[in-house]
């Protein structure tokens, strides 16, 4: 099994990536997914956020109300890291539970927002990162996500730079064209690095 990590800022374009990567054969485990799966209604992970955070983060209907949590931990960040202590661990037991599900000769893509902030670095055999530039990923947080660029900025100020991202991956991802030169810079990484760790654990 070749455990691969992909990360990239926001809106970089990662999950158009993870997609091609899926096209090519790859198991694909998203970490924002199983994120928003740990804490839905009546799961362990939302009872822990809710006795750390009070009623005020759960909408009418008793789900997380993830704009409320997310400006109360997006101001202050002791409560930031009391809120990833609860959902981290959650979400990794779960990707290393898919991890162990997948056959023994996949390729498993582990897409992961933040993997250089956590420190999963040491966790992969590859580290792929997606950049994009950023006025066009501004573009997209103000088009896609409606934020005003302000947020846009503030949350891409908020995750490690582009620098500190390329300088742990094992190839860079450019995100500046069309999706069918993506898909060509996806089919050269995973010619010149996946194809040959694949042949290389056999």
């Amino acid at each position: 099994m070749l455990n691969v990590g992909l990360t990239g800022g926001i809106a970089a374009g990662k999950s158009a990536v993870a997609r091609l990567l899926v096209e090519r054969g790859a198991v694909l485990i998203d970490a924002d997914a199983i994120a928003r799966e740990v804490v839905e209604p009546s799961t362990p992970g939302l009872a822990a956020i809710t006795a750390a955070f009070g009623p005020s983060v759960l909408d009418a209907d008793g789900a997380l109300d993830r704009p409320a949590l997310g400006a109360l931990v997006f101001a202050d960040a002791s409560l930031r890291e009391e809120l990833n202590s609860i959902v981290h661990p959650l979400v990794r037991a779960e990707a290393n539970r898919r991890r162990a599900a997948a056959p023994a000769d996949a390729v498993v893509v582990q897409d992961i927002p933040l993997l250089v902030e956590t420190g999963q670095v040491k966790d992969f055999d590859l580290v792929l990162v997606v950049a994009a530039p950023l006025e066009e990923r501004l573009r997209r947080l103000v088009r896609d996500r409606s934020m005003t660029l302000a947020d846009a900025r503030a949350r891409i100020a908020a995750q490690a730079s582009d620098k500190e991202r390329a300088a742990v991956a094992d190839a860079v991802i450019k995100n500046f064209g069309t999706l069918e030169e993506l898909r060509q810079s996806v089919n050269e990484i995973w010619e010149a690095h996946i194809a040959p760790a694949i042949n290389h654990a056999h």
